[in-house]
């Protein structure tokens, strides 16, 4: 089984540190930021259904690989982890500028 990292993660990295640079198109960056983080759910929902596919295949007797299964699941709990952990973040953030007082 290839093991492929989680590649929405440094793409996010990247646009937050652009959304800070001075000079730059603020709905552009909100954008692509707001796309990152669609591709990063789809990219948890895609790694949930493989481990699920993954358990399924074990219990049904097709694989006998109990590594293959176990990476899938980490990958999953991993990206389910990281992506609670972002949602966290914009609602801390959104609350804050809920906050603010003009």
């Amino acid at each position: 089984m290839k093991i492929n990292g989680i590649s929405n993660i440094t793409s996010i990295d990247k646009l937050t540190k652009q959304a800070t640079s001075i000079g730059t198109n603020k709905n552009a960056t909100f954008e692509n930021l707001l796309r990152s983080a669609t591709m990063a759910i789809k990219e948890t929902n895609q790694l949930s259904n493989a481990a699920k596919n993954a358990e399924i295949s074990y219990a049904m007797g097709l694989t006998n690989s109990t590594h293959d299964l176990q990476i899938a699941q980490e990958k999953a709990n991993i990206a389910l982890q990281y992506t609670l952990a972002v949602r966290g973040a914009i609602l801390d953030s959104y609350n804050q500028i809920m906050n603010i007082q003009f």
